[in-house]
């Protein structure tokens, strides 16, 4: 997947109505749904929680849990870039800690946050499937294993180049 980018103007309302309509009678289709509006629109706009909650006939506590349990689901518009660090176990005995430490201050964001120049918003993972070769990330859904504070740096310097 390529960074994220500027989607076109769109009806916000109505692409969540379509959204809802072709999801709400499913059983079990609350996380369906999330996902299709977080993949639509880059995140889950927090007016939407009321029209969630309304068409599965759920409260907006229980959609609000559900966005808040998962760290999948983001609440505001991300970065151009999407950078997560796995922070499971395997990850975390090859340092990524304190990669993550690292990206934290290169990037200047903390987790759930976005850079102050849109660039990148940075998150937390938890299994990119490389244990066997960690620390990992994902940049924009591209995985890398192995990685240290160099290679992170050499990374960012290569998406940044392209921008």
């Amino acid at each position: 997947m390529n960074a994220i980018v500027d989607k076109p103007t769109i009806n916000t309302s109505q692409l969540i109505h379509e959204i809802l309509v072709r999801h709400a009678d499913l059983p079990g289709s609350l996380l369906p749904i999330l996902h299709a509006i977080q993949d639509a629109l880059g995140f889950i706009p927090s007016d939407s929680v009321g029209d969630i909650s309304l068409a599965l006939n759920i409260s907006r506590a229980e959609v609000h849990g559900v966005i808040t349990y998962y760290h999948h689901f983001r609440t505001d518009k991300p970065g151009r870039n999407i950078v997560q660090i796995c922070r499971a176990e395997a990850c975390q005995s090859m340092g990524s800690e304190q990669l993550f430490a690292h990206a934290e201050k290169h990037l200047g964001c903390k987790t759930h946050q976005t850079t102050a120049d849109g660039f990148a918003t940075l998150e937390a993972a938890y299994c990119l499937g490389l244990c066997a070769s960690s620390p990992a990330i994902s940049i924009n859904d591209e995985v890398h294993a192995r990685v240290t504070p160099e290679i992170f740096d050499a990374l960012i310097a290569e998406i940044r180049e392209k921008a």
